[in-house]
């Protein structure tokens, strides 16, 4: 008998979900652009944020994560997370639905820099010079996206760099929280954080009727970001991260063939070049900061 073909590595098992991971937050960002301003940013967020929870939820049901017990101090790091999920919502969507998909996206691939940064100032980890080097090109990198004095540079490049600050605090408070915390509950707590504010200020706002073309979009949104979510839970028991971690930055690979399509958008020379030492700066540091911790293990 002939044996059958032999199963996925873990590395390449982890790489194909970290590309699905991104795809599909890609995807999501898409078509919440896709809406074109017609629908309300917080009865928008309400919509989409109503059908996510429920669709976490029932993930985290079926996986057991609302079964755990979580020690208390715990919740009081999963609120202050939710806080900056809601904060990174307010100001990312404000962005995307004002700026060039890709453009938006490219900011965000400065988030491994950022986060590095921070547990250097807030935790004290030790990051050394090629590190900070790499975290000093990246941030070069961005201010050619931005173009803080140029024509270019607007409130919404300052939206998506407050979004930045927010996912970054949400990062690094996640390293508070325990391993008794299950990801899918962290995760279903910020969905629901996310929509009972968006729900708050839906109350200042006059709603706007959905059409069915509207309405596809954002339910469509919903299946995604879950999809973004469940394939990101699922990354982190698969491979090495040195190998994994690098195949995030496909997502900027999407958001251009998508705002090239779909939007008509093609990113300026000089957009390109700073995502490109963005994401090479990201990846060295990642890869640098995988190396040091194989060494002291």
């Amino acid at each position: 008998m002939k044996k059958g073909r032999s199963s996925l590595s873990p590395n390449i098992t982890g790489a194909l979900l970290m590309m699905a991971a991104m795809a599909c937050f890609t995807i999501n960002d898409a078509l919440i652009k896709a809406t074109g301003g017609a629908v309300p940013l917080f009865q928008l967020l309400v919509l989409r944020g109503f059908l996510a929870t429920a669709l976490i939820g029932v993930l985290a049901w079926s996986l057991g994560a609302f079964q755990a017990r979580v020690p208390r101090q715990d919740w009081n790091w999963i609120a202050l997370r939710s806080a900056s999920e809601v904060g990174a919502a307010y100001f990312f969507i404000t962005a995307l639905l004002n700026m060039p998909l890709a453009n938006v996206t490219a900011i965000l691939q400065v988030l491994p820099l950022t986060v590095t940064l921070g547990s250097a100032l807030i935790y004290r980890e030790a990051v050394g010079w090629r590190r900070m080097t790499a975290i000093t090109i990246g941030f070069c990198g961005m201010l050619l996206i931005v173009r803080p004095g140029a024509d270019g540079f607007t409130i919404w490049s300052v939206y998506a760099l407050i979004a930045v600050l927010c996912v970054t605090a949400r990062d690094l408070i996640m390293r508070r929280i325990s391993n008794a915390a299950p990801s899918l509950l962290v995760t279903f707590s910020a969905s629901l954080g996310v929509l009972l504010a968006a729900g708050a200020g839906s109350l200042t706002i006059t709603w706007a009727p959905l059409t069915p073309t509207l309405g596809m979009l954002v339910s469509t949104s919903s299946v995604f970001i879950v999809g973004g979510y469940y394939f990101s839970v699922q990354v982190m028991r698969q491979g090495d991260v040195s190998f994994v971690a690098p195949f995030r930055y496909t997502g900027l690979l999407w958001a251009l063939v998508l705002g090239w399509l779909v939007f008509g958008e093609w990113p300026a020379l000089l957009t390109l070049v700073g995502a490109g030492v963005i994401v090479s700066a990201s990846a060295y540091t990642m890869v640098r900061e995988r190396h040091l911790a194989q060494r002291r293990g």
